[in-house]
């Protein structure tokens, strides 16, 4: 099997790999598989064919990879649960953190709450989420 080949298959397994994981991880590598498979194909030596391959390799990762990343950035996307911080709420259960009891209603979900100033907060007060601990969300009258 002649150098041109094992770097091409090298680069399928790489480009493979990179379909697999999708995480901009073996594709780098695949860039510097065919510039040693195009380094073989015109000859060169094996020594030569693995300093293009990592020449290759490093300046794909580090020149390509953050205009890569910032035009495929996968910003953080709120949780349903991160969406209810700051927001404003009903107390439908007294709130009192000695007893351990306490609810609101936060745009139509019920959520067990806590005061964030350790006070008894009354049913009916309007309050503001703050935090979210677990499955307890943390208030404070407005």
């Amino acid at each position: 099997m002649s150098p041109s080949t094992i770097w091409l298959i090298v680069m399928v397994v790489l480009v493979l790999g990179e379909l697999a994981t999708v995480g901009l991880t073996f594709i780098w590598f695949a860039v510097g598989a065919l510039g040693g498979a195009i380094t073989a194909w015109m000859g060169g030596a094996i020594w030569v064919q693995v300093i293009v391959f990592l020449a290759l390799s490093g300046l794909a990762l580090a020149l390509v990879r953050p205009l890569a990343a910032r035009y495929l950035d996968t910003k953080n996307v709120a949780t349903n649960a991160d969406r209810v911080i700051g927001k404003t709420a009903i107390v439908i259960q007294d709130i009192d953190n000695i007893e351990g009891k306490g609810q609101v209603n936060i745009s139509g979900q019920i959520w067990s709450a806590r005061s964030q100033q350790a006070v008894v907060i009354p049913a009916g007060t309007e309050v503001k989420v703050l935090r979210i601990e677990g499955v307890k969300v943390f208030v404070e009258t407005l």
